[in-house]
């Protein structure tokens, strides 16, 4: 017996627009959670790298001036006299040794001559901390770098250029600073100086001071750090001609 339908059975249009209308809300509310928490975790990530960064950038430091070694320069200025020197940099915006450790390679690479420098920021807002580094092989090599002496026998080192082989350690910076504790003959007996230029003795410590330019307190930051040189062995003479 075949069954007759109700005339009243099925789906009107008014109820399809309601579904439809929903199940399009439904789908736009879907697509902003996603939305949300994608860019939620783009700035996760982007957080992360950052203090990632920073952190790795401290580390850098630490281990170049852990790394330092003694070595000499030796200045031919074309003319049979030279001069040999420590072959060392402490000013207030520049730092130059040989160091151990190596961006590249870490402690397992051969020493480098590294050339710390705080040059201008992009866009001229704020500075920018860099490093160069150089194989390094013989006190000659050593000093190519240096560009003159003065008539106080001071020696004037050529400037540390930027360049595609350079390493941003740092930027957005407010300001960024070097210091170098050296002993004095009154109470404390040490203080810090923004140079160092006697080659006789080494300063006991470097400190880096930097500050951001945005204050953002949530975020990690560049801060003060302070190491030690690890070297015991005091320069002899401060400058010696050789034949």
């Amino acid at each position: 017996m075949r069954q007759q339908s109700h005339p009243e059975a099925g789906v009107t249009l008014i109820e399809i627009l309601i579904a439809v209308s929903l199940l399009s809300l439904l789908s736009v509310g879907v697509l902003i959670a996603m939305r949300v928490g994608f860019n939620t975790l783009d700035k996760v990530n982007s957080r992360l790298l950052t203090d990632r960064r920073v952190s790795y950038a401290r580390r850098i430091l630490e281990s170049e001036i852990a790394g330092f070694t003694y070595t000499t320069a030796i200045w031919h200025p074309g003319t049979p006299t030279t001069r040999m020197i420590p072959f060392t940099q402490w000013e207030a915006g520049t730092m130059r040794f040989v160091t151990a450790y190596s961006l590249q390679d870490s402690w397992r690479g051969r020493p480098q001559m590294v050339a710390l420098q705080v040059i201008p920021g992009a866009e001229g807002q704020g500075v920018r901390l860099i490093v160069n580094e150089t194989p390094y092989t013989d006190s000659m090599q050593a000093g190519t770098t240096i560009a003159s002496f003065d008539t106080e026998g001071v020696a004037h080192f050529a400037p540390v250029l930027a360049g595609p082989q350079s390493f941003v350690l740092a930027d957005h910076l407010a300001y960024c600073r070097f210091s170098y504790l050296v002993p004095t003959t009154d109470p404390p007996y040490e203080e810090w100086q923004p140079e160092w230029i006697t080659r006789s003795r080494l300063p006991m410590g470097v400190r880096i001071e930097m500050a951001p330019l945005d204050g953002n307190p949530s975020a990690l930051h560049p801060s003060t750090m302070v190491a030690t040189l690890h070297v015991n062995r005091t320069p002899g003479t401060v400058y010696a001609d050789q034949f």
